[in-house]
């Protein structure tokens, strides 16, 4: 998420509400809190879970920061100050089983964690003079990381043979994909590629490009990219994706809501299920799904942060959403 990717997407709002879609059940999805941010300035962006204890990770894209909030708790504290090792801002986070934390610098590239101890094991930078803005990222299956640039349409990846070459140490983040021959033209300066979610082989990568509206399928182990046939909407203004059991779940920032899909085996279709919109939703950038339902970061970009003017409530917080 930033300022050119919120501006730009806010103009495709009628696309979305024009999207037909289905009803709600009687209730309806259910927003409260699941826990408080303890900077008046955090302005969070990303989300992450620690597969292993069920801590949540949440990065401050205004200041570098990291919080965690420990399972079933109602506040987090900081994990990483502001300005840790030199990053002003913290976009995707990842846990993995391992026990390593990864964090997007959006202008830089990766940098990886130690959870027990809170050490930089590696930094990885995007080594061209080039635009660039690295958003989101995913851990695979094996262990593999995957992360998008918004300016640029590629996908860059890590390996673990990679991670373990650069640990102590830095080494050049590298594109593996590219999609511009996908991608819809776009006016300069526009943001495209965003969130990106994994089957659990970890072989069906899945991108979404917020200012389209599509969604693109990557084959890891062929290379091979298209485009996934959307049913029922699109996916303008989404952010931050989250995939289970054939369901993907869909962060609309400038919105202020969440979409419910259900993909198909092969992940070459998915159609519209659910769509819930929600001004308390407060902008929302990304979510990550675990047997409560969802956790969304209410960003509130529009309110005084990067890309709006105003002032945000405080304390910034995470949502919990039941019922999508």
């Amino acid at each position: 998420m930033h300022r050119r990717t919120f501006l730009t997407a806010a103009a495709a709002t009628a696309l979305t509400a024009a999207a037909p879609v289905p009803a709600l059940a009687a209730t309806g999805p259910r927003i409260s809190t699941a826990f408080t941010l303890p900077d008046e300035h955090a302005y969070p962006e990303g989300i992450a879970l620690d597969p292993r204890t069920g801590d949540a990770y949440v990065g401050s894209y205004t200041t570098g920061a990291v919080y965690r909030a420990a399972a079933k708790s109602r506040a987090a504290e900081v994990f990483l100050p502001a300005g840790t090792d030199g990053r002003t801002t913290a976009n995707g986070l990842k846990a993995d089983r391992a026990g390593r934390l990864w964090v997007i610098d959006s202008t830089t590239g990766i940098d990886v964690y130690d959870l027990r101890d809170r050490s930089l094991l590696a930094r990885f930078e995007v080594p061209e003079d080039d635009p660039r803005f690295v958003n989101d990222l995913v851990i695979t299956a094996d262990g593999t990381a995957y992360a998008t640039d918004s300016v640029r349409p590629l996908v860059y990846r890590v390996t673990p043979a990679e991670l373990l070459r650069a640990r102590g140490g830095g080494a050049p983040l590298t594109a593996r994909y590219d999609l511009s021959r996908l991608l819809p033209p776009h006016q300069p300066g526009t943001f495209a590629l965003n969130g990106i979610a994994a089957d659990r082989s970890g072989r069906l990568l899945f991108v979404v490009d917020m200012t389209g509206g599509g969604l693109y399928r990557i084959d890891s182990v062929t290379g091979s990219m298209r485009q996934v046939a959307l049913h029922g909407g699109d996916l303008v203004h989404g952010d931050g994706l989250e995939l289970a059991h054939g369901t993907l779940w869909v962060a609309h920032n400038a919105s202020n809501t969440l979409t419910h899909w259900h993909l198909s085996h092969d992940g070459t279709t998915a159609r519209l299920r659910r769509r819930f919109t929600d001004p308390a939703l407060q902008i929302p950038t990304t979510l990550a799904h675990d047997h409560h339902g969802l956790l969304v970061v209410r960003s509130q970009f529009d309110k005084g942060g990067p890309m709006g003017q105003g002032t945000p409530r405080t304390p910034f917080t995470v949502a919990r959403v039941k019922g999508m």
